[in-house]
């Protein structure tokens, strides 16, 4: 962000919504009220979520296995030490620095630089001696070795054509000074993921327990049938703690691999004379980087020549200061982003070499971060597990009075405990028993892996949306994407292909299409133009030696060199007949961009460029085909007005070319130049051009498909008024009957208005045209505030504020800079809107598949729980055995996890309106399935709907559980009777078992036409609950407004 302060933190979407109803309930987690008057500590905002709300949701989390509960949430510790180590680095090389000033200070005379006596093969400058240069920021160093031009010539760099760039090359300066990377510190080994998942306290006393009856066993039955009880639990708990390490493990590698993608950030270098772009990692000693506003500073080095070049370097000295970069302060410190200007420099020192090379080798880049979603479940976790816990008791307790009063029997009758004759070894078998079963039951019911059900299928969407060209940075976007109910979209490269070409021209009245009629102008009109195009430019042209041309920059400056090209312009030369002096880079606020250039005959030109009827208005003459200038009468203004709006309504963006004329003494000298602001009046008009960026063949389905999801798309745009509304009618933002006024607002109107008429117009707009980056930020802002989940798109540096403080921030990944990109929260790497949309369906995908798991294990974790109660309570025994309740777990917890949370997203999903910010995980459609196992399985893949068959061929993870699961059960029973105290079945009694199974599919299908109720369970609950009732109907009343807006 150039020059300016972040805003300040949006409290986030959550948080919002319970500030603006002032409503302390915790309806939440259930559905259900469970906390009384304290709000909810389940609850975080999705973005920038305060320490002390995240400290406050772990205290209140029941949690029996805190190393796996908490393995994929943000360490608040690690998080303290991370900043110490920044501390520590930056202190460290300050200190350095200040004793190279004070040395400097006390001598009196210079020495010269000694050489190392060995240097590099080929290189005149040794690693050591460049590391401490740059380091240190030891200008009277670098002067020593001759300046930037002396440095480049002892690393045989070229300036103009950079390096060779070849293998040999690469490799040689590689091995000389260094690769571009740092050693990662390493993830996690199985063997500490397995070690994790044995601290489960009742694992622990579980494996105890299999000890003692193993030895009690062996003692009392003899070793042939003893060891049976004893073995069975731990196999079973030693299968539990294998499976669940296996899959978390597998969910740390994608994390992994995720951050390897997120840090592999693309940089322009030249090597050879061509400009190409280079993985950061890939960067060498002696390269020269191209940086323009918004990049990442790749490597250590110098600035070789710059044009307003301004450093942010609060990433590596902690102070947020702007930093200006020239020939006098040339060191540039790897890791800071470019504020403003562009501008290049020469790598000195890659890796470990840097300060920030070291920084990043000393703290792990985790994704550990705990999403709002995730936080909700710990809450639905610690419910459930005291429910749990108090079913345990009760069973534990009404089983030792039934077992030491003599009311529990053998299988053939015999009473179990009898006073003063059962032996107290026998007494002890059977206590541990009955307190295995409750220990089991604990882990049924305790559900350590439903927050980590999260992560398993943010893992797999993460993934997933990597194929779909969308890089997720921030974990809690996926879910947030879900409940998206607007999308802010830029034009160009989003909604367009971002293939500008210029199919409309005119200079000095003469339309340059066909481009031959550039011959019609003077030799005056034509240099002017080509001087204008070549020099006000960020972009380039390289020339091949056989001929060939590759243009590159912004898709809007390859357009305009490819037209200069078209009429004859040779790059290079024009470049050369004069010198820029002075440049003013385009800034989205004034929207254009412009240049002092100096000819050989001293004549100075300040050339201009921008939106055309912007830099129409500075002009006050304009020039004619014979080279003469005309005054800029009214009547001439209107006539290329006139033609400006003609050229909008075919959706082209207008673009004007002017100058003006400068004495050499008005230019300011070169000390005084950096804050010289470039004359921009009485301008003469050179030219208008248009330019045709061709809209996405798959957007305007996209934004229909937006349409009927309840997302609703907004065109936030810099183009004019007629130019906005053409693309927006060719894209489907805009139908006709919406084309009116209130659809359709320029930036600087929308800007004009307070706070309060913002919010009653914003939920109108569906495009903002000529809007700057602080129009979209106020756009945001006021749609939040009426209550919107906002997504937005930004790739420029400008951007970041609007893609702070939006739910949801989209950067692009080719025409982004790396400052909107760390600002964002997901990356769409094809800058496609078809891709933002498929952010969204995996998004509310998220949502589902969740849902889908917890009504799984809902039904399992009441049905384990009822059966075991009842029968304790009526009989004294317990039907399930802790070897069987441990299998069930493992169905339920892992595997269940694994086969549906990782379900695709349907169609169906983009048929519903977006999910409320507020609304239960377990919905009323949830509490009638759930009251109406292998089989249920396959009903919770569809909660909603009829067909539960429908993509499951597709889903192979599914099928492959659901397998396992059939063949594990059949083994157990068939064959592992004796460790599971299961019997075997005669072939009529699977078929009995299966048809009872599977009459759970016809029950569930007949079930879902049941009626649910709009209401949600809480608010029925509440409504007859004392406290809070106001402001419980406010937040009923507040969802209502939001689903009728949707």
């Amino acid at each position: 962000m150039a020059g300016g302060q972040a805003p300040e933190a949006s409290p986030g979407r959550y948080q919002r919504r319970r500030d603006e109803i002032d409503d302390d309930d915790c309806a939440d987690v259930l559905g259900i009220d469970v906390r009384g008057p304290d709000a909810d500590p389940f609850d975080i905002p999705a973005k920038r979520a305060p320490v002390e709300r995240l400290r406050r949701w772990r205290q209140a989390a029941l949690v029996l296995n805190a190393s796996r509960r908490f393995r994929y949430t943000l360490d608040l510790k690690k998080e303290e030490e991370k900043e110490q180590i920044r501390r520590k680095i930056r202190a460290h090389a300050q200190v350095i620095r200040a004793a190279l000033l004070f040395k400097e200070a006390g001598e009196k005379q210079n020495h010269d630089t000694e050489l190392p006596e060995i240097l590099p093969r080929g290189f005149g400058i040794g690693e050591e001696q460049l590391t401490v240069m740059t380091r240190d920021h030891n200008y009277s160093a670098l002067q020593e070795y001759g300046g930037v031009k002396g440095l480049a010539n002892l690393l045989k760099t070229n300036l103009e054509k950079g390096i060779h760039g070849d293998e040999a090359d690469l490799s040689c300066r590689a091995n000389a000074f260094g690769p571009n990377r740092y050693p990662r510190k390493k993830g996690r080994s199985f063997w500490v993921f397995l070690w994790e998942a044995c601290q489960d306290v009742t694992l622990v006393i579980l494996i105890i327990a299999a000890v003692i009856s193993l030895v009690l066993g062996i003692a009392t039955e003899g070793i042939k049938e003893g060891w049976y009880d004893g073995t069975s639990i731990a196999f079973a708990v030693f299968l539990v703690i294998v499976v669940t390490a296996v899959s978390d493990y597998k969910q740390s590698l994608q994390f992994q691999h995720l951050n390897e993608e997120k840090q592999n950030i693309q940089v322009e270098v030249i090597r050879g004379g061509r400009w190409i772009q280079v993985s950061i990692f890939d960067i060498v000693v002696g390269d020269i980087v191209a940086l323009k506003i918004g990049d990442q500073v790749p490597a250590d080095g110098v600035v070789i020549s710059g044009h307003s070049l301004a450093i942010d370097e609060s990433s590596m000295t902690g102070e947020s200061k702007i930093v200006m970069k020239d020939q006098k302060s040339p060191f540039l410190m790897a890791g800071c982003k470019v504020a403003d200007g562009f501008g290049t420099m020469l790598v000195t020192a890659v890796g470990l070499n840097t300060e920030w090379g070291l920084l990043m080798a000393s703290i792990s880049e985790d994704n550990n971060e705990e999403t709002p979603l995730q936080v909700r479940l710990n809450g639905v976790a610690t419910f459930i597990g005291i429910v749990g816990l108090s079913a345990a008791a009760m069973v534990l307790v009404v089983l030792f009075a039934r077992y030491f009063t003599g009311h529990t029997t053998n299988s053939d009758g015999s009473v179990q405990f009898v006073k003063r004759h059962t032996s107290v070894k026998s007494a002890i078998f059977g206590s541990i028993k009955i307190l295995t079963v409750a220990v089991t039951i604990v882990v049924v019911a305790v559900p350590e892996g439903l927050p980590l059900a999260v992560t398993l299928t943010l893992a797999y969407s993460m993934r997933k949306m990597m194929a779909d060209k969308a890089l997720v940075r921030r974990l809690s976007a996926c879910e947030t994407m879900g409940s998206a109910t607007t999308i802010c979209s830029d034009k160009t490269g989003t909604l367009t292909l971002s293939q500008m070409t210029v199919v409309q021209s005119i200079v000095g009245e003469v339309k340059l299409q066909p481009a031959g009629n550039v011959d019609k102008l003077s030799p005056t009109v034509v240099s002017l133009l080509l001087e204008g195009i070549a020099q006000n430019t960020s972009g380039s042209v390289f020339e091949a030696q056989d001929g060939s041309v590759e243009v590159t920059g912004s898709p809007t400056e390859k357009a305009i060199l490819s037209w200069g090209l078209d009429l004859r312009m040779k790059f290079a030369e024009e470049r050369s007949r004069s010198s820029i002096i002075h440049v003013s880079p385009f800034n989205s606020e004034k929207k254009r961009a412009g240049v002092a250039v100096v000819a050989r005959d001293s004549d100075v030109h300040v050339h201009w460029k921008g939106a055309a009827e912007i830099v129409l208005s500075l002009c006050t003459s304009w020039l004619d085909v014979d080279g003469s200038p005309h005054e800029m009468t009214p009547d001439k203004a209107n006539q290329l007005k006139k033609l400006i709006e003609d050229m909008a309504e075919q959706s082209l963006r207008c673009i004007a070319f002017a100058y003006r004329n400068l004495d050499l003494k008005d230019v300011p000298s070169e000390e005084q130049r950096i804050n010289w602001q470039l004359p921009d009046n009485e301008l003469t008009l050179i030219g208008i051009i248009g330019m045709k960026d061709p809209c996405r063949p798959e957007v305007r389905d996209a934004v229909e498909l937006c349409k009927k999801a309840g997302v609703k798309v907004r065109m936030v745009t810099g183009d004019n008024l007629k130019t906005a509304k053409a693309i927006a009618l060719e894209c489907g933002i805009l139908d006709d009957s919406e084309a009116s006024a209130q659809a359709i607002i320029e930036g600087r109107v929308f800007r004009a208005y307070d706070d309060t008429e913002r919010e009653n117009v914003a939920d109108k707009i569906s495009v903002m045209a000529r809007s700057s980056p602080n129009d979209k930020l106020l756009l945001v802002k006021a749609l939040k505030k009426i209550g919107h989940v906002v997504a937005v798109t930004g790739d420029g540096t400008n951007d970041a504020p609007a893609l702070h403080e939006a739910d949801i921030g989209l950067s692009m990944g080719i025409q982004g800079t790396e400052v909107a990109k760390e600002s964002s929260d997901i990356i769409i790497l094809d800058d496609n809107f078809s891709s933002v949309v498929k952010v969204v369906r995996w998004g509310r995908s998220v949502y589902a598949n969740i849902q889908k798991f917890i009504q799984f294990q809902l039904t399992v974790n009441v049905a384990a729980l009822v059966i075991n109660i009842v029968a304790a309570v009526s009989s004294g025994n317990v039907p399930l055995n802790a070897v069987q309740l441990l299998w069930v777990n493992l169905i339920m917890d892992t595997l269940g996890a694994l086969a549906l949370a990782t379900e695709p997203p349907t169609d169906q999903l983009m048929r519903r309106p977006p999910v409320g910010r507020r609304e239960p995980l377990v919905t009323n459609i949830m509490w009638r399935n759930l009251f109406i196992q292998v089989f249920n399985e396959v009903n919770s893949r569809k909660p909603e709907e009829l067909n539960i068959f429908a993509g499951v061929s597709r889903n192979h993870l599914f099928l492959a559980v659901v397998s396992i699961t059939v063949v594990m059960q059949v083994i157990i029973i068939e064959f592992l009777g004796k460790f599971t105290s299961t019997v075997r079945l005669n072939w009529k009694l699977w078929l009995v078992s299966i048809v009872i199974a599977f009459l759970s599919w016809p029950l569930a299908f007949v079930g879902k036409f049941i009626p649910v109720p709009r209401t949600q369970l809480k608010d029925l609950i509440l409504r007859c609950w004392p406290k809070s009732g106001e402001s419980a109907a406010q937040q009923t009343q507040d969802d209502r407004i939001a689903e009728s807006r949707v």
